[in-house]
């Protein structure tokens, strides 16, 4: 259904979960809610806990990008692989938190969708790229050194996927990539799950351009980027976080010129300030997305680090505007 959609109308992705998090100023003792209170580690900071610990909170983020025009809401999974959650000593709990992440937002999705069914919404499950990277090496001194083998990623990134579709994700993103060798491995792993299903889902895939040369952290430009995961059949692929929208636009050109899939964006709002936060206002950051849909060069759009609902809002009211790239698609 989603790809028949696409070809209709340009589809919003939420915001930023860590921004409305922050409102909460969730304590070390509400991360740990009755469940963990015991917990030998220090858990605060562990956004992705807070789907078992304060489930409303997220349940309520979902509801609020939903009310705010997204027709697609992320899964509160980003670091819910056991490589990310080894931080906090709870790789065990690693099925448990993408499955009910998975399904809190289907639930929410679900609400929405009957009170509008001429506006289905969607569950994007979150697969971010681990806090380890197999194609450099963290010792300086050590450049053959790696922290991570593509089959750990591999059977990490399955059991994450396994989750989330059982709990009702309709895509998997593949998300904020800086090391194309992380995804391929995410992908492969999506691709095992497909078959040994056999089942179709839609995936998303978003690289990150770190810096001003237009290149991920592991070196490579949005072409090289792109070309690297070109074999597998994916929905869309797209850049999102580090930069915010007028930054994105060349990047985003190369893609829509040279692939023949669809081309998501979800940009920060702007570039941080000196204190690590965002000031772009929502007005101003869908005055820098009206350049992408003028030229007509996106069919998912969101936004990242620093966006809130009144962002997602601003962003749904330009786009409805305007029609969508349009791209070759198999229904």
């Amino acid at each position: 259904m989603i790809k028949e959609i696409l070809q209709k109308r340009i589809l919003v992705l939420d915001g930023a979960m860590g921004t409305m998090l922050q409102r909460y100023n969730f304590s070390e003792e509400d991360f740990r809610g009755e469940r963990f209170k015991d917990w030998e580690h220090p858990l605060q900071g562990n956004n992705d806990l807070l789907s078992l610990t304060q489930p409303k909170a997220i349940a309520e983020v979902h509801r609020k990008y939903f009310a705010a025009g997204a027709d697609i809401v992320e899964t509160n999974t980003f670091s819910g692989t056991t490589i990310a959650m080894a931080d906090y000593y709870m790789e065990e709990l690693v099925y448990e938190l993408n499955f009910e992440s998975a399904r809190i937002a289907k639930e929410v999705a679900k609400e929405f969708t009957l009170k509008e069914p001429n506006k289905p919404r969607f569950v994007a499950g979150s697969i971010g790229p681990t806090n380890k990277t197999a194609s450099m090496s963290p010792d300086v001194n050590d450049p053959g050194f790696r922290a991570i083998s593509f089959d750990e990623l591999r059977i990490a990134y399955k059991q994450q996927v396994e989750a989330l579709l059982d709990g009702g994700a309709d895509i998997l993103l593949v998300e904020t990539i800086f090391d194309t060798l992380n995804a391929k491995a995410a992908l492969f792993a999506i691709e095992e799950v497909k078959e040994e299903r056999s089942v179709d889902v839609p995936i998303m895939v978003s690289g990150t351009i770190t810096d001003a040369s237009g290149r991920t952290l592991s070196g490579q430009t949005a072409e090289a980027f792109l070309i690297s995961i070109s074999h597998i059949p994916i929905l869309t692929v797209g850049f999102n976080c580090a930069l915010g929208a007028s930054q994105l636009v060349p990047h985003l050109e190369v893609l829509a010129n040279k692939t023949p899939f669809g081309v998501s964006a979800h940009p920060n709002a702007g570039l941080p300030n000196a204190f690590g936060e965002y000031d772009e206002t929502p007005s101003q950051m869908a005055a820098q997305i009206k350049e992408y849909v003028e030229k007509g060069l996106i069919n998912i759009i969101g936004g990242c680090c620093g966006t809130t609902p009144e962002h997602i809002t601003a962003i749904a009211e330009l786009v409805k505007q305007y029609e969508p790239r349009s791209f070759t698609v198999e229904i």
